[in-house]
């Protein structure tokens, strides 16, 4: 695949709208520790989200009809806990605390200031998948 540097190098990229994009990047990067990658005038934006991830935020044209509850994120960070403690002294509102699965992750779920739902998860250990009733494909 052809790198170019006006669009994120990560395979997927999330594509979600907010009725106010600035209030959407100062509340991303602050509460859940977003960088800034690219600002698009007034109506996108692309986050860094890790080291290899993204999310495209864009400004929602009619603010009235955005539905935060169709869409849920999932994200990988290095410590859970401390993510978990960062999003609520931002006043990210946690609808499932940190707490450890036998999958061998680590996982808490927040809302962010719209509602949308955004869960973070923690590798704790590597877990096949058989061990606690998955039924791998190609892994």
């Amino acid at each position: 695949m052809l790198a170019n540097r006006s669009i994120p190098r990560t395979t997927v990229i999330p594509e979600l709208a907010y009725p106010d994009l600035t209030q959407a990047i100062d509340w991303l990067t602050s509460a859940f520790g977003f960088t800034l990658r690219v600002r698009i005038a007034d109506h996108r934006a692309q986050l860094n989200v890790g080291e290899d991830g993204a999310v495209v935020i864009m400004q929602h044209p009619n603010a009235g009809a955005v539905t935060p509850l169709s869409h849920a994120l999932l994200i990988r960070v290095p410590d859970a806990d401390a993510h978990h403690a960062n999003a609520v002294a931002h006043g990210a509102r946690i609808m499932r605390p940190p707490h450890d699965y036998p999958y061998g992750e680590r996982q808490y779920t927040a809302t962010d200031f719209i509602g949308r739902s955004w869960t973070f998860s923690q590798s704790i250990a590597d877990i096949d998948p058989r061990d606690w009733g998955g039924e791998p494909g190609q892994l």
